[in-house]
């Protein structure tokens, strides 16, 4: 079945159509193009007319030429429309022009990075010259990589890879970094907060080094929609850049549809599980032979949507191995292994977490059901695009949950389809991020008197001297030596603000690793008697060793999987920012979070049932971060006509609220923040909702809250009045057992005297 006849079908499914809140039909858009320019080498133009490209898109056009007047580049267009064609023409062309020179590729993933290389060899072999392009990660052969650092013309790598395994061992590069021209960084959208902020450092160093070396490489930035592309590209190189943002390639239709399950629940306003009708749709995909992508947010819904589908599979006599999860924490060999299966049409259905967003070539899919709200704008058309990469017509289908941001994006289709995308944002001189690369950057080349780094001279030497006392480096006439034992790449991670992931292995089978979990979640998802599920594989944590990084696991056969809660204390350090906001007090600054596992629950497949529960013992941990809140007067629940209990209960519901609206103004997943309420908040003793950052230092989230302050309060206030549920749910403050029966009116009467300063007291809360 052709993705046309689906469509029809699904207009006539009366049953289906009564539950969706819209139906976009985004029309097919015509191709602009342009000649090869006069300077491009005649050899290069005949090997992409072999290649099929006999004309350029203008915004390729417009990118080669920028790059020729010898400025810097961002490139902002959708998905599949040949961004990669925007670096590659001036890089394969001042190489065939100038065989000494060199370029490094930078992707912010291992497999994007395989991918590209695959389709730039294929290219080069058209050319019939001597071009050496090659990937150096993790996966390359020790035997192989002196070959890269000599004979690599381009030089394919991650951020992980230049930052512990190029940038500290420049003097055996010097062939690259001599003659480094060109810079290309693709899929800058997805280096926002923690990681943007370690990019940013990351390419302080390799300037540094550049410069050491005689070398000035232009860059060249590519990016999905996003509000402030130029900004984010200016911010990570810290140079002007040219903004190309003209799209001319073709598209073909999409149809975008906004599917809400139906209310089981009215009084609780609990609705049928996303998962399972997310499952039921791909399923049904599936027995009519039509390719999809399935999107989670979570590692663990992946493996649950997986499970369903397999099952579904079987039941019909089908071959389960036409289904498979990808996520993160896969080992490499497994996901090539199905990146190749969608490419030759042996794998029909994927399910994936955002691992997936990502240019990966993964073929022509025909559907994209998202299984939930991706958490942003920006991700939400990015997971979008994954449809109709090459097919006349695609279809997404958008699923909502119960969660409170699902239920206002869904129920708010023309604010989805009428809102610009979101703003990205880094904070590079985050002090944890700035000194992890002061210290490698130290050890690479030493510091002179008067040398800058991010900050300006006397910040950095403040800083330096700071390294001095702590016996890391040494000052010596003027310069600043390393002079710990220790490699400092090593022991910092750019994903996170945490050193190193956590890996699990299995004890029945010699320790073999079955995959990994960030050091962060590991208290959460693998302490001991979680069920780790990977690939529809059960496995039971035996024991959790932080220390040294390594959780012990067996196989399982069990008919249900573990949910974590957690503990959460909190102290103000510092207020940096603090402003009246209608009858209360909108403030941001430093807090110190801690946080401590305390129990699991046992949840059953299928029916999601509570099955039992039990302690989680580990040790608390705390972490100094940022933090957006809002303060009440003491007397507050007399102007809101409420009780103690009540008050309690009303706080929690707003932060859980402010909590889910926060990534429709903020470019952040909603993992990135938490929140917590206090009746008697720590230093000011007032009635508080919290909004913290769960990285070290922060990365400016809860600055952009403060200043969007009025805007995220205005959607709470839609969220919770435009819910149909009476004394609040799933779909607006959280679950009535943590909000109790006051949670959503209160919690509507609080935002409301937040914006209005004066209004009247009420007798009582309510919508």
């Amino acid at each position: 079945m052709n993705v046309a006849q689906l469509i029809d079908q699904l207009r006539n499914d009366t049953y289906f159509c009564k539950h969706l809140t819209a139906w976009r039909s985004i029309p097919a858009q015509s191709g602009a193009y342009a000649d090869f320019p006069e300077s491009v080498h005649p050899e290069l133009i005949a090997g992409l007319q072999k290649r099929g490209i006999h004309r350029l898109y203008t915004h390729q056009r417009d990118a080669f030429a920028a790059l020729e007047a010898g400025r810097h580049v961002c490139v902002v267009t959708p998905t599949a429309s040949g961004k990669t064609l925007c670096y590659n023409l001036p890089v394969l062309n001042r190489l065939m022009n100038e065989p000494h020179s060199r370029a490094l590729y930078l992707f912010p993933t291992k497999a994007l990075s395989q991918d590209q290389v695959t389709e730039l060899t294929d290219t080069i072999d058209t050319l019939e010259v001597k071009i050496g392009a090659y990937t150096f990660d993790g996966d390359t052969p020790a035997s192989a990589r002196k070959a890269v650092r000599n004979a690599g013309h381009i030089v394919v790598t991650n951020p992980d890879m230049l930052h512990a395994g190029i940038l500290p061992h420049h003097t055996i590069w010097i062939r690259l970094f001599e003659n480094l021209r060109y810079v290309v960084i693709d899929e800058i959208h997805h280096y926002r907060g923690v990681f943007g902020s370690h990019l940013t450092n990351l390419l302080r160093r390799l300037k540094r080094i550049c410069a050491f070396y005689g070398a000035a490489p232009q860059f060249v930035c590519c990016s999905a929609t996003i509000a402030n592309p130029r900004e984010l590209a200016e911010k990570l190189i810290e140079m002007p850049v040219d903004l190309v943002d003209n799209n001319g390639a073709p598209s073909g239709e999409k149809h975008f549809l906004f599917y809400n399950p139906p209310v089981v629940n009215r009084e609780l306003g609990i609705r049928a599980s996303s998962v399972k009708r997310a499952g039921r749709l791909a399923a049904s995909l599936l027995f009519r032979n039509v390719q999809s992508i399935v999107f989670a947010r979570s590692r663990l819904r992946v493996e649950i949507i997986t499970t369903y589908l397999k099952e579904a599979v079987r039941r019909k006599g089908g071959d389960p191995d036409r289904v498979r999860g990808y996520r993160g924490g896969y080992l490499p060999s497994e996901r090539r292994d199905i990146e190749r299966g969608l490419r030759n049409g042996q794998v029909m259905a994927v399910v994936s977490t955002n691992a997936l967003e990502l240019g990966i070539d993964i073929g022509s899919l025909d559907v994209c059901i998202m299984c939930g709200y991706a958490g942003g704008v920006a991700r939400t058309w990015q997971q979008a695009g994954r449809a109709g990469r090459r097919s006349s017509a695609a279809l997404v289908v958008l699923v909502a949950s119960s969660a409170p941001l699902d239920q206002y994006i869904i129920s708010h289709p023309d604010y989805f389809f009428g809102q610009t995308v979101e703003n990205a944002t880094i904070d590079a001189n985050n002090l944890f991020v700035l000194t992890s690369h002061l210290k490698c950057a130290a050890f690479e080349l030493p510091f002179n008197d008067g040398d800058a780094f991010g900050l300006d001279e006397h910040s950095t030497a403040e800083l330096l001297d700071f390294l001095v006392e702590n016996r890391v480096l040494r000052k010596t006439r003027g310069r600043w030596h390393w002079s710990a034992e220790t490699y400092p790449a090593s022991d910092i991670s750019l994903r996170t603000a945490a050193p190193g992931n956590v890996v699990i292995l299995d004890t029945t089978d010699n320790g073999r690793v079955v995959g990994e979990v960030d050091y962060f979640n590991a208290p959460v998802e693998v302490y001991e008697n979680a069920v780790y599920l990977h690939e529809t594989q059960q496995y039971t944590i035996e024991r959790l060793d932080l220390k040294d990084r390594k959780a012990y696991a067996r196989p399982v056969e069990v008919d249900y999987y573990t949910d974590a809660e957690m503990k959460v204390d909190l102290r103000v350090l510092k207020r940096l920012q603090e402003t009246p906001a209608g009858g209360a007090q909108k403030c941001a600054g430093e807090l110190s979070v801690t946080w401590l596992p305390t129990i699991y629950k046992k949840i059953k497949f299928g029916t999601h049932e509570n099955v039992g529960w039990g302690k989680i013992d580990l040790p608390e941990q705390t972490m100094h971060t940022t933090g957006y809140w809002l303060e009440f007067p003491e007397n507050i629940e007399d102007h809101c006509g409420m009780g103690k209990e009540a008050l309690g209960e009303a706080l929690h519901a707003l932060a859980n609220a402010l909590l889910q609206v926060a990534p429709v103004h903020v470019a952040c997943d909603p993992s990135d923040m938490l929140a917590t309420s206090r009746l008697r908040a720590p230093e000011s003793q007032l009635p508080s909702a919290f909004l913290y950052e769960r990285y070290p230092g922060g990365v400016g989230y809860c600055d952009k809250l403060f200043y969007h302050h009025e805007q995220l309060l205005a959607a709470a206030i839609a969220l919770l009045s435009e819910c149909p549920c009476k004394t609040g749910c799933p779909s607006c403050v959280g679950p009535a057992i943590e909000t109790g029966t006051h949670g959503k009116n209160g919690a509507l009467a609080l935002a409301r005297f937040a914006m209005q300063p004066d209004s009247e007291p009420t007798d009582a809360p309510g919508p």
